[in-house]
């Protein structure tokens, strides 16, 4: 019997004559006791039918989101991450019908069921509201999500959008080959927290109910929201999504661990290395993308105090912070900032003296320089098929060129003007240099950044 039938079995039941209680007075609500004790009776199928009743809703009361639902403006949700959420609202509601569907069954036929046939309606009523609430906490994890594309930080995490898309189209077109393209684009979102964060594409979250995350998240405190100099992390978070769409999550500890072998290493430096390689690679793409502006912004997240700053960890996946400045420095000789590589390294020098350094194991210290170069050869200088045959560098690199017009795109922030067709991430640059200036109020390098931003 289809469940939905039991309403109708429920209404056919008679009510037979020795149910009912002689002379009783009907009730305040117009029923009498007969009619309760009915409904007392019954109570077990109708149970069962509201139990179905319950589930059929739960699958089916789910509404998927318009594509103008959260606006229609530069900050709004794109149509490709619309669509990409209402395709996971909808595999999460397909999964509910399939044991609604199954609930149903069980709960149309008990009759003939037994007390097995009541365990198994239990047990199916507990997983079709486990789902249902599985599904509300995602929904509502995109209502939150997108609604913020509605209110004061709108603009703001729309600059942020336009310029993970600059990072991410700056590599793809220098590749040496085409490569599918990545979609939907890295999507900004603010929350509290000491600083970004990334959830890759692909990668099982949580809040989603352990289901693949459709698109790249970058997570952007307020804080740094406010304080545009500050938006270096961006550039990494998004180079931990580069990593991962090429492909090279997987097989970049092994070229790290052949490097450093190659280069006559230790092979428990190079396991160090290999550890690191998550966060070394977003921080030398971090480089690549923005330049000297990227080491600065590091500066101002790793530099605390010296014991925190100096503290060895045998299983943390960043590289000592007080060797993750180095690393990026080096980088910066390489292609071609020796000078703003000296002022860095004397100033690093300076907080972090060499009496500081004797936190970091002895066997790690040892021919530092060395490993930041084996890791900065394969990293950055290896030729690979993931780039279509180039290296990291020949991808994308910032250029003593890209300076100049950095040094441009700052004194035209300082007069409001227009940066023109300068690429977004560059921004982050030139909000930098604004800043070091001194010329002009940091509200104003605030107001005429995200002015850029929402022009492009």
């Amino acid at each position: 019997m289809n469940a939905l039938a039991l309403l109708d079995q429920l209404d056919a039941v008679p009510v037979r004559r020795e149910d009912r209680t002689v002379g009783a007075e009907p009730t305040s609500s117009g029923r009498d006791e007969g009619q309760g004790q009915r409904q007392g009776q019954g109570a077990l199928p109708f149970f069962a039918y509201r139990t179905a009743v319950n589930a059929r809703r739960y699958a089916t009361s789910m509404l998927s989101f318009a594509e103008d639902q959260f606006g229609s403006g530069p900050a709004a949700p794109g149509p490709a991450h619309v669509r990409a959420v209402n395709a996971l609202l909808a595999q999460l509601a397909r999964g509910q019908e399939r044991e609604e569907r199954r609930l149903a069954a069980v709960a149309g036929d008990l009759s003939s069921r037994g007390d097995e046939g009541l365990a198994r309606l239990l047990t199916l009523k507990e997983r079709c509201h486990a789902l249902a609430g599985e599904t509300e906490k995602v929904w509502e994890f995109y209502v939150n999500l997108f609604g913020q594309r509605r209110g004061r930080l709108a603009s703001w995490l729309g600059a942020i959008d336009r310029i993970a898309l600059d990072c991410y189209q700056a590599v793809w077109l220098g590749l040496g080959v085409a490569r599918p393209i990545p979609s939907p684009a890295p999507f900004a979102y603010s929350e509290t927290g000491f600083g970004p964060a990334t959830f890759r594409r692909g990668v099982r979250l949580g809040v989603l109910g352990r289901q693949a995350n459709p698109f790249p998240l970058v997570k952007v405190p307020r804080h740094r929201l406010i304080n545009p100099w500050s938006l270096g992390a961006v550039p990494h978070e998004v180079a931990h999504n580069i990593q991962a769409d090429l492909g090279l999550w997987e097989v970049l500890p092994e070229r790290i661990g052949a490097g450093f072998a190659a280069a006559g290493l230790e092979e428990r430096q190079g396991a160090v290395w290999r550890r690191w390689h998550k966060e070394t690679y977003a921080d030398l793409a971090g480089t690549l993308l923005i330049g000297p502006a990227y080491v600065g912004s590091l500066m101002d997240v790793v530099g605390r105090s010296r014991e925190q700053t100096a503290c060895w960890d045998d299983e943390a996946v960043h590289p000592t912070p007080v060797i993750r400045v180095p690393l990026n420095i080096r980088l910066l000789e390489r292609i071609g900032f020796e000078d703003d590589a000296a002022a860095f390294r004397r100033a690093w020098d300076a907080l972090y003296p060499p009496s500081v350094w004797a936190a970091v194991p002895a066997w790690v210290r040892a021919e530092l320089p060395r490993q930041i170069d084996a890791v900065l050869d394969t990293v950055v200088f290896s030729r690979c098929a993931e780039y279509g045959g180039r290296s990291l560098a020949e991808v994308v690199c910032f250029e003593p060129k890209h300076a100049a017009l950095v040094r441009e795109a700052a004194t035209r922030l300082e007069l409001g003007d227009s940066t023109g067709v300068l690429p977004e991430r560059f921004l982050i640059a030139a909000a930098r240099v604004a800043l070091g200036r001194a010329r002009t109020a940091p509200e104003t390098i605030h107001r005429a950044f995200y002015a850029a931003l929402a022009r492009c």
